[in-house]
């Protein structure tokens, strides 16, 4: 059966028998899709997850991992933000003045929609301050919960570099949320400690 094959083990087998990357789809559509949606909207999340799939169907000969496909995953979907990233940052500009969120409503489930709410305006003008690398690392840390060793993976950069970007990160936040009553701060919703992981 799939099931008993690692992705890394479907994802090989795929070079000779294209229809074992299916299971990969299977297994990580909803990550993916998920992950995209929190970053760019349904629309976009819709678009490129598909897209996803398919750059990495054509690439999987390029593979390098040994368990999860889901950080490479992630990897590809990241890349293919990046021509997204005006439209996002612009986004990001508005939500942080309106304070309308234009990604919380992800319609799997309420526990689901209500953590999705907890970003506001704040959190959004603290991210739109951020780096584009440093962005993305964040997100892939908190939104998609990947390790340092998988933001690595997924960015195609050493842990050294993660450890940069997510503590140029947290200085970022720390910088644009200082003016924050008082209170729980946004990202502390999020699970990022700002004081360094």
């Amino acid at each position: 059966m799939e099931e008993d094959y690692s992705d890394a083990d479907c994802i090989a087998r795929s070079l000779n028998q294209p229809k074992a990357f299916e299971e990969i789809f299977d297994r990580h559509f909803r990550a993916v899709h998920r992950y995209l949606h929190r970053r760019a909207g349904r629309d976009v999340a819709d678009e490129l997850t598909a897209e996803t799939f398919a750059v990495a169907f054509s690439h999987r000969a390029s593979f390098r991992g040994s368990g999860s496909g889901l950080p490479w995953l992630y990897g590809i979907a990241t890349n293919l933000l990046r021509h997204q990233r005006r439209k996002e940052r612009r986004e990001l500009h508005a939500y942080s003045r309106s304070g309308a969120d234009v990604w919380a409503a992800y319609d799997i489930d309420a526990a689901t929609r209500a953590e999705g709410s907890r970003l506001d305006a704040r959190l959004a003008g603290a991210l739109a301050a951020m780096r584009p690398r440093e962005r993305d690392a964040l997100l892939l840390y908190a939104v998609a919960d990947l390790s340092y060793e998988e933001v690595a993976l997924a960015l195609d950069v050493p842990v050294g570099t993660v450890r940069t970007w997510l503590h140029r990160a947290r200085i970022t936040a720390q910088r644009e949320l200082a003016e924050v009553e008082e209170g729980v701060s946004p990202l502390a919703t999020t699970g990022v400690d700002l004081n360094g992981a």
